[in-house]
């Protein structure tokens, strides 16, 4: 893991510039790092911007955390004392509906794929520039939402999507979906004869100041599809090679 002394930390956040990132909403963030210099860096740099900051440094105090003040935002690292980020990034997205942006030194594609796979919205590695850093925080805290149509109810062949509860149902069961999962099924059936190209779901899901590329799109279609689609049958979702993605009429 890449190492930043203490006073590099300061001289680095102070090269953001003054005040907070312009339009964004203060916000409660928690911050997930077991190496001291990070943690002093990323705090200095999200309470430049007047953000709330807490740190943990195990899995077991983020828990805790959690519990007793939900956050808006996670910064998470992945290795930790007491186990691997992953697993808590994915308790975080089942039990939470805090964005998560990974902060780590691991730069494997599949640590990134399996980081998206388990509902991190976002993924920087180590070392970073403190300016990446404030920029993918403000999108993330910009991020849209796709509003609510006339009509909060809408069903698509065996699901019932409610979108003002934020609610997915298949045959009188609850699904539970990720933030992103739900967001995705919302868009495409709010408009079922739209195909909707990567870039335009990444825009109106992820909002226009995302970084990734559109892969990170077609990872949580793949998760939406193993939660909603019956066995044998259509996934709701449809593929459009060359294109994108709809609703399956």
């Amino acid at each position: 893991m890449a190492t930043t002394s203490p006073a590099a930390a300061g001289h680095l956040s102070a090269s953001l510039g003054g005040g907070r990132f312009p339009d964004v909403r203060e916000a409660d963030v928690l911050v997930v790092e077991d190496a001291p210099e990070f943690a002093q860096m990323v705090t200095a740099i999200l309470r430049k911007a007047n953000h709330r900051v807490r740190t943990a440094t195990t899995i077991a105090d983020a828990m805790e955390a959690l519990v007793a003040t939900p956050p808006d935002l996670v910064i998470l690292d992945l290795t930790l004392p007491d186990g691997d980020g992953l697993d808590l990034c994915r308790v975080i997205r089942e039990r939470s509906s805090a964005y998560v942006l990974v902060l780590s030194g691991r730069d494997e594609e599949i640590d990134k794929l399996l980081g998206f796979k388990l509902g991190a919205d976002d993924y920087v590695t180590k070392p970073f520039s403190p300016r990446e850093l404030g920029a993918r925080v403000e999108a993330l805290l910009r991020r849209p939402r796709t509003p609510a149509p006339a009509t909060s109810e809408r069903t698509i062949g065996h699901v019932t999507l409610r979108a003002e509860a934020r609610e997915v149902e298949i045959e009188g069961r609850l699904v539970e979906l990720t933030r992103i999962e739900f967001d995705l099924l919302d868009t495409l059936s709010a408009s079922p004869k739209v195909v909707f190209t990567r870039a335009q779901l990444l825009e109106r899901v992820w909002g226009p100041d995302w970084y990734a590329d559109d892969h990170v799109v077609d990872v949580h279609v793949a998760n939406l599809r193993k939660k909603i689609d019956q066995p044998g049958a259509k996934s709701v979702v449809r593929t459009v090679r060359g294109v994108g993605y709809g609703i399956t009429a």
